[in-house]
């Protein structure tokens, strides 16, 4: 999306809501169960940390594991009550943007009580459009499920 404006106010409003928009092209695109688009809006060599720990270090990668993903753990899975949390700009070509998101299994109707995420995206502003160059992907938890976890016996 190009973003024009005549005041400087209006163009900074439009740039945060052109990299808002992100996130939804992507909840849209898992939904579909296409990795490649799921990562449209990142730059070749982006980093993106996953939920439990790994570290992708470029485009390609992150979509080779989607894939594998969407074949298998995840297939049928769908997105919901994604939401943007905040956005901004930081400094001249350089945004950030909170996202929080549900995952619901095949066959589940509801909403998803436990399975949240949230993710921090770093965006800069290059050939025309905002493109991800860092996404950090976190589970959400309560602190009473944290505690849980931190009792288990460690293997």
């Amino acid at each position: 999306m190009v973003v024009h404006s005549a005041q400087k106010g209006d163009h900074m409003e439009q740039a945060v809501e052109a990299m808002s928009t992100i996130p939804f092209r992507m909840y849209e695109a898992w939904n579909r169960g296409d990795a490649s688009g799921f990562f449209a809006d990142f730059a070749e060599d982006a980093l993106s940390v996953e939920l439990e720990g790994t570290v992708y270090r470029n485009r390609a990668d992150m979509i080779a594991a989607q894939e594998a993903l969407f074949d298998t753990a995840l297939k049928g899975s769908q997105l919901v009550n994604g939401e943007v949390v905040f956005a901004r700009i930081i400094s001249p070509g350089v945004g950030v943007v909170h996202s929080r998101v549900g995952l619901l299994m095949p066959g589940e109707s509801e909403r998803p009580s436990t399975r949240f995420s949230m993710q921090l995206f770093v965006a800069v502003w290059q050939n025309e459009r905002w493109t991800v160059v860092t996404l950090e992907n976190a589970r959400m938890l309560s602190l009473e499920t944290m505690q849980a976890l931190e009792s288990l016996p460690v293997a």
